[in-house]
C-alpha cells in the first residue's frame, strides 16, 4: 500500500445492524428496552446482594461484581448505538472508538476471570465444604477481583496501544456495532501482523485460560457429585452450581458460536448480529437465571421490594 494512501484518522462510521432505514426504530426500541433490562435486573442483583447480610458471602461477593461487569459492558457498546439511530448518524469519533474498544475489552475479559473464580468458588463448595470458609476467605475473594481487574486492565491498555501504531485506509467504515478490536485491526492498510500476534495470544491466553479453568473445576464438581450416596445428595449439590452453570453454557455457547460465524463467512454483518448475543442478550439474561434458580436471591428480592415500598410510603406521607 502506498504511504501517500495511508492516513491518521479522526472518525470512523458504525455501519450498525442493519442500513434499512424502516428497521432503524424497530431497533432502537428493541435495544432501548433490552438495556433498560439489563441495567435494572443486574443493578436490582447487586442491590438485594448489598442490603441481605445473609448474602455476604463469596458467591454472591463474585455475582454482584459479575452484574456489575454485565451493566458496564453493555453501557459501553447500546447508548452510542441508541445515539446514533436517534440522531440518524453513523459517525464515531477515533477517541470515542479507542475508548469503547478499551472498556468492553476490559468489562469482557473481566466477565470471563468472574466466570472462572465462580466455577472454582462452586468447586471448593462441594469437594471441600468443610475447608470453604478458610479458603474462600474475604481477603482471597477481594483479592482475585482486583487481581483480575489488573490482568484485564493491562490486555485492553496493551490492545489500544497496539492499534494506535496503526494506519488506516480511506474505506473507514466498520460493519459492527460497536468498535471491535478485530474490526480495527482488519480495517488498518499498514502492517497489522503484530497486532493480530498479540490479538491472538491474549484470547488464548486471558480466554482459553478461563474456559480451561472453568472445565476443569466442573469435571472436579462432577466426580464428586458422582461419588455422592443419594439422589437427593447429588441433586442438593449439583443445584447449587446450576445458575452459573447455565450462565457459563450461555456465555460461551454464543461466544463461540461468534466466533463460527465468522470465520464461515466472508462478510462481518453476520458476525456483529450474532455477536449480540454475548454483548447484549447474555448480561440481560443472567439476572433472570439467578433469580428464577435461587430461592436466596428471590427472597432478597421481596424483602428488598418490600423495604423500598415501605420507604415510598414514607416519603409520600411527609410530603402531604
Amino acid at each position: 500500500m502506498d504511504p501517500a494512501n495511508l492516513t491518521r484518522v479522526s472518525e470512523f462510521l458504525l455501519l450498525g445492524l442493519s442500513e434499512e432505514p424502516e428497521l432503524q426504530p424497530v431497533l432502537y426500541g428493541l435495544f432501548l428496552s433490552m438495556y433498560l433490562i439489563t441495567v435494572l435486573g443486574n443493578l436490582l442483583i447487586i442491590l438485594a446482594i448489598g442490603s441481605d447480610s445473609h448474602l455476604h458471602t463469596p458467591m454472591y461477593f463474585f455475582l454482584s461484581n459479575l452484574s456489575l461487569a454485565d451493566i458496564c459492558i453493555t453501557s459501553t457498546t447500546i447508548p452510542k448505538m441508541l445515539m446514533n439511530i436517534q440522531t440518524q448518524s453513523k459517525v464515531i469519533t477515533y477517541a470515542e472508538c479507542l475508548t469503547q474498544m478499551y472498556f468492553f475489552t476490559l468489562f469482557g475479559g473481566w466477565d470471563h476471570f468472574l466466570l472462572t473464580v465462580m466455577a472454582y468458588d462452586r468447586f471448593v463448595a462441594i469437594c471441600h465444604p468443610l475447608q470453604y470458609m478458610v479458603i474462600m476467605n474475604p481477603q482471597l475473594c477481594v483479592l482475585l477481583v482486583l487481581v483480575f481487574w489488573i490482568l484485564s486492565a493491562l490486555d485492553s491498555l496493551l490492545q489500544c496501544l497496539m492499534v494506535l501504531h496503526l494506519s488506516f485506509c480511506p474505506d473507514l467504515e466498520i460493519p459492527h456495532f460497536f468498535c471491535e478490536l478485530n474490526q480495527m485491526n482488519q480495517l488498518a492498510c499498514s502492517d497489522n501482523f503484530l497486532n493480530n500476534i498479540v490479538m491472538y495470544f491474549a484470547t488464548v491466553l486471558l480466554g482459553g485460560g478461563p474456559l480451561v479453568g472453568i472445565l476443569y473445576s466442573y469435571s472436579k464438581i462432577v466426580s464428586s457429585i458422582r461419588a455422592i450416596p443419594s439422589a437427593q445428595g447429588k441433586y442438593k449439590a449439583f443445584s447449587t452450581c446450576a445458575s452459573h452453570l447455565s450462565v457459563v453454557s450461555l456465555f460461551y455457547g454464543t461466544s463461540l458460536g461468534v466466533y463460527l460465524s465468522s470465520a464461515g463467512t466472508h462478510s462481518s454483518q453476520p458476525s456483529a448480529t450474532a455477536s449480540v448475543m454475548y454483548t447484549v442478550v447474555t448480561p440481560m439474561l443472567n439476572p433472570f437465571i439467578y433469580s428464577l434458580k435461587n430461592r436466596d436471591i428471590k427472597g432478597a428480592l421481596r424483602r428488598l421490594i418490600r423495604v423500598s415500598g415501605k420507604l415510598g410510603t414514607i416519603i409520600l406521607n411527609q410530603k402531604m
